[in-house]
């Protein structure tokens, strides 16, 4: 048995009870969403019909993984929304991080209004058919130019590494500058590896709205040429769809006998869900020193 937890008094051991079993209900809550997906996702899709699957697959068929690879188009869109998370996280960060030095250099003038300018885009914006005229009239369409180019600035991250900034002493940046080092020398050899937990605090939330976002697929890239993976899976499920609702088994394939909306539906969301799953327990320790530490100064 734990000492310190045998010294503590009656009070403190019935709230460290009652914490653990909170956390537990709190992990079976959360966890629970995902193991039942996955064993929808491994079951026959006729016998998910039936209903009663809830933590293990009830009779195991891997019909619907083997529906979503069977396309070459998914590696293509697979390809291209990797390629939007490394370019769009990577200039994302590195624009934004840049941004929140500018703001905190106390010796530049225009740092209080930039700052400004853009907190007020945090709370207006153009609107919908302003932001996809300025987009036609920049080329920005039907191009993969469109997910990197207007997400490389975040009012709201460039905050967050401001503030972590702000906690680094000044002399650190000044004695560079005595030296003769220039700001953007300073900010690549001093500021981005003193500042490692927030960049890679804010590349993990970057990633993730790159690679779960669609919706600027839909509007910008209405031809398809680039279509993102959630975009092309949301398509084959509707095509699932489609064909269920004819209700005729003489117009499914043979390979879609063993598939449902159901199954197919968590299928796609387990291929989706299952990189960030694995992404975020690596990058978590960043979170508290990243996160936290910017956003409290003392």
């Amino acid at each position: 048995m734990n000492t310190s937890f045998a010294k503590q008094s009656p009070g403190g051991k019935i709230f460290d009870v009652c914490n653990v079993i909170l956390l537990l209900v709190f992990g079976v809550l959360v966890f629970y969403p995902f193991i039942n997906l996955l064993a929808l996702s491994l079951n026959d899709g006729v016998d998910a019909l039936k209903g009663g699957i809830y933590i293990w697959p009830r009779k195991l068929s891997l019909s619907a993984y083997l529906y979503l690879f069977q396309d070459s188009r998914l590696l293509s869109s697979l390809t291209i929304s990797v390629m939007r998370v490394i370019i769009g996280t990577t200039t994302c960060v590195l624009s934004t991080g840049l941004l929140a030095y500018i703001v905190t250099v106390k010796h530049f003038s225009g740092r209080k209004m930039m700052r400004i300018v853009f907190i007020i885009t945090i709370y207006f914006s153009g609107g919908l058919i302003p932001t996809y005229l300025v987009f036609l009239s920049l080329g920005l369409t039907n191009t993969f130019n469109v997910y990197w180019i207007p997400a490389m600035f975040n009012a709201t991250w460039m905050l967050y590494m401001a503030s972590y900034m702000e906690s680094i002493p000044d002399s650190l940046f000044e004695s560079a500058r005595i030296d003769g080092a220039s700001e953007l020398g300073i900010f690549v050899r001093i500021a981005m590896p003193v500042c490692i937990p927030v960049f890679a605090s804010i590349a993990v939330f970057s990633s993730v709205s790159h690679w779960n976002y669609w919706l600027d697929t839909v509007i910008y890239n209405s031809s398809g040429n680039w279509d993102t993976l959630p975009i092309y899976l949301k398509r084959m499920l509707l095509e699932v769809e489609a064909l269920e609702q004819l209700r005729n088994p003489q117009a499914l394939s043979e390979r879609m006998r063993d598939l449902s909306p159901t199954t197919l539906r968590a299928a796609v969301t387990m291929l989706v869900t299952l990189p960030i799953f694995f992404v975020y327990p690596i990058m978590q320790r960043y979170f508290i020193g990243g996160i936290t530490l910017g956003a409290v100064k003392g």
